[in-house]
């Protein structure tokens, strides 16, 4: 039987060091654009635990602060598209001797007292409870994280991020601690999943108990041979995320470039190995994408486009057109539209390039000029070709919804929400821009939000961001 996540008379284990300083407050508004993103929300399925913090996506600047009526953004492009079906290189050779490699004993890292308790509600069950009557009309959710009955897989596909929080914990307290590449694995799966749950304090506490422990590791060569040979990547990016959530900006950037370096210098290192070099190459350009969009939350604009700019030249090692797309889609946001134009021009001269991406691009350039009716032309394309394009049912919706045509965004979204809700409701812009239509379009906007509540409720899973409905808790 696994471990529970308290201790066994009840009482609440506590943390192995002091409470991190107050989480980062993120904005209450979603961005109403949603994101072309062909990674079906930036994670691989197989790969939930290594995609989470690594690979960002970088967000666009809200459009208006409704119930006005919301005018067309310029949503940036999404990050690196991951080729789902290359082969996984190798880790790096030059550092791998097994013949060398120090004799590792951890048990520090599977003792309870390392993990925190997940709260037993979350505020959707807020919600849920406070707007839906009687109670036997409220969508059942399990707010137990049982996982023993599924899959894996399963509870990825259904973002049930506080099963796999407490698996991944429950597994850790059981495992061999000399078994190090599947503990660490376990705990990047356990603290991803409480960031999926926006749980930031409690990710924070645990993260850092680990670092503190894996930082005391002696002689100093085993602990350097350890997080350059043993720890994931990934666990390294999402240390550096513990000083954005507690909103040290700056900070944050710096960490970012130190793992940048810390990728130039091994990428240098391995340049024997083939394999190894375009590892690295990847996660170079995954860190820039990730400090170039948290450049663009800070507004600077230009040195998030400059950031980007050497990403074009790197040849096969990423897809140029995507990262055009990205740098275009700053230059739009920031109202360069000259050097926007020139991207987009490229990108659709590119062959290699996806026709739906060269007419978002064109339709977002159409809109950047005013152009709303030329938009929705582009985007009710991109929809004739694939009406499954959730990011094009989004942005048709806005830019409807700027010409007034409030009783077709609603039905446009209306039709995806039915056709596929599990794919929708996970959506926060998408969420965001129904309910600002309903506000517009009727008085009784009150009762069919409480009808996309009760969808989202069936089918969200964890760690959805309330705000995006637009119902106070309070």
């Amino acid at each position: 039987m696994s471990p529970s996540e308290g201790s066994q008379d009840g009482s609440t284990p506590e943390p192995m060091h002091t409470s991190p300083p107050a989480v980062y407050t993120e904005p209450e508004v979603p961005d109403p654009f949603l994101i072309d993103d062909e990674d079906s929300g930036g994670e691989e399925p197989g790969e939930v635990a290594a995609a989470t913090e690594s690979q960002h996506v970088l967000a666009p600047v809200p459009l208006a602060t409704p119930p006005s009526p919301v005018p067309l953004a310029t949503p940036i492009s999404p990050t690196l598209t991951a080729n789902r079906n290359k082969d996984v290189p190798p880790p790096p050779s030059e550092d791998s001797d097994q013949d060398e490699a120090p004799e590792l004993y951890l048990p520090g890292l599977c003792i309870p007292t390392m993990f925190l308790p997940i709260p037993n509600t979350d505020p959707l069950t807020t919600l849920v409870n406070k707007y839906i009557h009687p109670p036997t009309s409220r969508p059942l959710r399990d707010l137990n994280g049982e996982w023993q009955r599924t899959d894996f897989h399963t509870l990825v596909m259904s973002n049930s991020w506080r099963s796999l929080a407490r698996m991944a914990r429950d597994r850790i307290v059981t495992s061999d601690p000399e078994d190090l590449n599947l503990i660490l694995g376990l705990w990047y799966l356990r603290l991803s999943s409480l960031a999926r749950m926006r749980l930031f304090n409690q990710t924070t506490a645990e993260c850092t108990n680990l670092f503190s422990l894996l930082n005391t590791i002696e002689p100093p060569s085993n602990r350097q041979w350890l997080f350059d040979n043993i720890l994931p990547f990934e666990l390294e990016v999402m240390y550096a995320r513990l000083k954005y959530w507690t909103g040290d900006h700056m900070g944050y950037l710096d960490a970012l470039h130190a793992l940048l370096h810390k990728c130039k210098t091994r990428s240098r290192r391995a340049k024997g190995d083939s394999n190894v070099v375009a590892m690295w190459k990847e996660r170079g350009a995954r860190v820039c994408l990730i400090m170039a969009s948290q450049l663009v939350e800070m507004k600077d604009f230009a040195a998030a486009a400059k950031l980007l700019e050497p990403l074009c030249r790197q040849g096969a090692d990423v897809p140029v057109p995507a990262t055009r797309s990205a740098i275009a889609r700053i230059h739009l946001q920031s109202g360069n539209l000259a050097a926007a134009t020139l991207h987009i021009a490229q990108v659709a001269a590119d062959p290699t390039a996806p026709p739906a991406m060269k007419l978002m691009n064109a339709a977002l350039l159409a809109a950047a000029e005013g152009e709303d009716a030329n938009a929705t032309e582009l985007l009710s394309g991109i929809l004739a070709e694939d009406a499954d394009n959730y990011v094009a049912v989004n942005n048709l919706c806005v830019t409807l919804l700027s010409q007034g045509r409030l009783k077709e965004g609603i039905e446009v979204m209306e039709r995806a929400l039915k056709a596929h809700p599990e794919s929708v409701v996970i959506a926060e812009p998408f969420l965001f821009n129904l309910s600002t239509l309903y506000e517009l379009r009727s008085s009784t906007a009150i009762e069919n939000k409480r009808n996309l509540l009760i969808e989202v409720a069936k089918w969200s899973g964890d760690g959805l961001k309330t705000a995006c409905l637009k119902m106070p808790s309070n």
